[in-house]
């Protein structure tokens, strides 16, 4: 038996440290401890938690370089000020239990359900699934608004930059969140009109959005499903990290709306990680327990498509997670 076999495999299946990080978050402990050391026990007093086993939790911490020991108490250390609410990386969101992030993941303990029947872990976590949960409870959709924004910040230059955009003169962005991508691909494009469709509020606060950024005359938003018909008769119609929200049979109903509303001579774009191209299999397995969903190969894509009499005319790899597939009506 080879040791380092065994260490190397114990520490990646090893559940301690993730789940004390994201205990740590949800606590707030980050945010509490930073500038102003305190003891366990002042902790659990404020939180009403029990001093013994958070001082094992804030020891461990420590181990980790989360949190540093000094003559007041525990104080965040400058690798564990990653975790804080304000140090706007996403990562607090990630691991919050109470935010969509963390209580997403949390699904992955239902992994084995997954794997088994092919559905979503998530329902069976959670009692209904993620858009239910979030359409109940605001702070959760406020929280994944903001996820969706840091995942693609970093993104949405390359995606702008790297397809013609220009060619079009109406745009609708299918569940298009608060508009961070649209806003960016009018702002490059004068002469390009866009209209968002999400749920409400977030088709509030994309709309808002617009308008801050000058962009009121030229950009609209409005509440809607991508199960309900869409605004009809734009150049091109985009679904960026839709589809592999889904299984096939929702992904077939979001389509044929997008079909629907398309003319002839338009485009529906397609913009998500691609199976053996862009994908990350952790990423695929997130998909599969929160959503039932999973990231599509080319081939699948095309078959996708063809049932509405789609043709997958070009793919476009704009970043090292994502793909561009452009489809017409054939």
């Amino acid at each position: 038996m080879n040791d380092d076999h065994v260490g190397k495999l114990r520490a990646l299946a090893g559940l301690a440290t993730p789940m004390a990080l994201r205990v740590a978050v949800t606590l707030g402990l980050p945010d509490r401890l930073r500038g102003t050391p305190a003891t366990a026990e002042q902790l659990a007093t404020e939180q009403r938690l029990s001093p013994i086993a958070l001082d094992l939790l804030l020891a461990h911490l420590t181990a980790l370089d989360v949190l540093e020991r000094t003559g007041s108490g525990y104080r965040t250390t400058e690798f564990g000020a990653a975790l804080c609410t304000d140090a706007d990386n996403g990562l607090a969101n990630f691991l919050h239990f109470n935010l969509a992030g963390g209580r997403a993941d949390l699904a992955f303990t239902e992994l084995l359900h997954s794997v088994t029947t092919g559905e979503a872990a998530y329902t069976r976590k959670h009692g209904q699934d993620f858009w239910a949960d979030l359409a109940e409870q605001p702070r959760l959709r406020e929280s994944f608004d903001r996820q969706m924004t840091h995942r693609f910040r970093e993104q949405v230059p390359r995606i702008v930059a790297g397809y013609d955009w220009g060619r079009f003169d109406h745009l609708v962005d299918v569940g298009g969140g608060v508009g961070t991508l649209l806003a960016a691909i009018l702002t490059a494009h004068p002469g390009l009109r866009g209209h968002l469709v999400d749920l409400e509020p977030t088709a509030a606060v994309a709309d808002r959005i617009f308008r801050e950024q000058g962009l009121g005359d030229r950009a609209v938003a409005s509440a809607g499903s991508f199960f309900d018909p869409l605004p009809p008769g734009a150049q091109a119609y985009l679904l960026c990290d839709i589809l592999h929200d889904w299984d096939d049979e929702h992904a077939h109903r979001i389509l044929a709306r997008c079909v629907a509303a398309v003319p002839a001579d338009g485009r529906i774009l397609v913009i998500e990680p691609v199976g053996g191209r862009k994908a990350n299999t952790e990423f695929e397995l997130a998909m599969l327990v929160i959503f039932g969903g999973r990231e599509r190969t080319l081939d699948e894509f095309r078959a996708l498509g063809s049932a509405h009499g789609l043709a997958l005319d070009a793919v476009t790899d704009l970043t090292e997670q994502r793909c561009l597939l452009e489809f017409r009506v054939n």
